[in-house]
């Protein structure tokens, strides 16, 4: 009888295998040896993500660099070796694990040497503050073997981030200088103003002035003549990449760009209000001066506004508003009769924020009923952005040229997709829809 702890061996009756039946077990045995070899893989590598792993060139295969880490097989793909990298058998590499995803053949754990957390990474294994928590990395970006920008902030305000960073002498950053190859690093302070950000992204070039429009994620930035070149860097490098550190879409100016295009817009106003209000150059040139820069503002703005201008008085303003309200009405008349010709119909007034130039814009794009305008997307209103390789590519909405935000604009849509029924009062408090994700019934 059996006790616990016993080993018991039993003899079994011997089994005649062909040499076809035993090379099939033999696959069998090895394919499954491969599969759990593959299965402690992942597992092993699919919580290290994010992190440096040091191996040795094991092959190299069309361009592609097979890196063998001991208890794993990681592939550097040929776009994600720094340009002029070249690898041989045995060499040693160090680099970043940017995925690891269960594959049926070949590496499942994919490493990177051109990622901006690669460089995260080089600082805060070089740089103790960072790994303190003491200094933080806030962005990176890079042209890879070329040039890179790092945005820090220190927590401690005795301690220079930037110094930090570079160390004595250079010594911490030319240790990630070396490990890249030689790309070159502009450390730069981190800073809670977007306009302060972007100064100290661009430099070396000296700013002269920023203006930000915060509803565009777009900068202005004004430079000096003889810094243009500098700001804009080889092929466009320095601007490029402060776009990326910062996230802010950055156009460049010189001082001398900005003067002739600040002057064409004086004289476009001026032109405007002399033909809209009927008034000589004199008076338009002066409206322009003052800041108006529509119709619009003339008409509704406070008359004691228009009245306090030097050479103005009551009955000029008042002369000026009825003009400017005489003219708009016109524009709103002949708005109207081409809302009818397209067929729009009147009920988007109803749309909160709809104008009738509005209305016309978007009978031309097909839409002529608040079901139909419940169809759009805030997005297909204002417009959207996308971003590849460092380079965004603008797509204008319908509305783009009204000067709809995009909060009117999924106001706008909510609105219309509960007058067309889509969706019900009640939907709409129970959670906060998005234009962009609320559906119709």
């Amino acid at each position: 009888d059996a006790q616990l702890g016993d080993f018991i061996a039993e003899q079994l009756p011997p089994m005649d295998f062909g040499r076809i039946a035993a090379q099939s077990a033999k696959q069998v045995i090895v394919q499954k040896v491969r599969e759990a070899e593959r299965d402690r893989q992942y597992d092993e590598y699919k919580d290290r993500i994010g992190e440096i792993v040091n191996g040795t060139v094991k092959r190299v295969e069309y361009g592609n660099v097979i890196v063998d880490l001991g208890r794993g097989e990681a592939i550097i793909r040929r776009d994600e070796l720094i340009p002029r990298e070249n690898y041989k058998y045995g060499d040693r590499v160090r680099a970043y694990v940017y995925d690891v995803r269960r594959e049926q053949r070949g590496p499942q754990i994919f490493l990177s040497r051109t990622h901006p957390q690669f460089m995260a990474k080089l600082f805060t294994m070089e740089v103790p503050e960072i790994y303190d928590g003491i200094i933080e990395i806030k962005s990176v970006a890079r042209d890879p073997g070329s040039r890179a920008k790092i945005a820090v902030i220190s927590r401690d305000s005795s301690i220079d981030p930037v110094g930090a960073c570079v160390g004595m002498r250079g010594s911490r950053v030319q240790a990630v200088v070396g490990e890249l190859q030689g790309e070159k690093i502009d450390i730069i302070p981190w800073s809670p103003s977007a306009a302060s950000f972007i100064v100290n992204a661009l430099q070396p070039a000296e700013v002269a002035k920023v203006v930000l429009d915060e509803d565009a994620e777009r900068i202005e930035v004004v430079v000096p003549d003889d810094q243009l070149s500098l700001a804009i860097g080889r092929r466009g490098q320095n601007v490029r990449l402060a776009s990326q550190l910062t996230g802010w879409d950055i156009d460049i100016l010189t001082e001398q760009e900005e003067s002739e295009r600040r002057q064409k817009e004086f004289v476009e106003r001026s032109a405007l209000f002399m033909d809209a209000l009927n008034v000589d150059e004199m008076v338009g040139q002066v409206l322009a001066s003052e800041g108006f820069t529509s119709v619009e503002e003339v008409a509704y703005v406070d008359a004691d506004e228009i009245a306090s201008i030097d050479g103005f008085d009551e009955d000029t303003a008042s002369e000026i508003q009825a003009r400017a309200r005489e003219y708009l009405e016109k524009i709103e008349a002949e708005h109207d009769e081409k809302r009818k010709a397209l067929g729009v119909k009147d009920e988007l007034r109803e749309i909160p924020g709809v104008t009738t130039a509005m209305m016309v814009t978007l009978g031309e794009d097909g839409v002529k009923t608040i079901e139909d305008f419940a169809g759009y997307a805030a997005d297909d209103l204002t417009g959207w952005k996308e971003r590849k390789d460092g380079e965004t590519k603008v797509f204008p909405g319908v509305l783009a040229n009204h000067g709809v935000s995009r909060a009117d604009a999924e106001q706008m849509v909510l609105a219309a997709r509960l007058k067309a029924g889509w969706i019900t009062e009640d939907e709409l408090a129970a959670e906060d829809v998005p234009a962009d994700e609320a559906v119709g019934a």
